[in-house]
């Protein structure tokens, strides 16, 4: 049976080819990022708060990038980019701050050093995910 494409939203598939990768990366950087702050806020809270709750915010915001791949469409591709975009301001921030004070984190998080401690793919994913959520508008 043919769907009505004037009453349902065409979705496109931000997590085909390429995106596949870029979904693959950022479903285990949700995990890994979650895990981590989720122990650490509950085992470790007190020794480095602001640390795990970072840890924390972008545990969500790959979470949500994630989401928003799989789920394709123009408003996930919007609402993607534009956590791309923070989360790129977020890994260069964090970054430029632990290697200018490096005693306001006491611990690391996952985009201390922009993300040397995860070979620096925190700061080159959100790269990758606007380059590829850019050219998907265009596709």
């Amino acid at each position: 049976m043919a769907e009505d494409t004037g009453t349902v939203e065409r979705r496109t598939g931000l997590g085909q080819g390429p995106g596949r990768l870029l979904v693959m990366l950022y479903g285990v950087f949700t995990v890994a990022a979650a895990s981590r702050s989720v122990y650490q806020l509950i085992a470790q809270y007190h020794e480095a708060p602001l640390a795990y709750i970072l840890s924390a915010v972008s545990a969500v915001v790959y979470a949500f990038i994630t989401v928003s791949l799989v789920r394709g469409g123009e408003g996930a591709r919007k609402a993607a980019f534009v956590c791309c975009a923070a989360e790129l301001l977020g890994v260069l921030t964090v970054g430029t701050w632990t290697l200018a004070d490096p005693s306001a984190f006491p611990d690391q998080t996952v985009w201390s050093d922009y993300g040397m401690g995860y070979l620096f793919i925190p700061v080159f994913l959100p790269v990758t995910g606007l380059l590829w959520l850019r050219r998907a508008r265009r596709g």
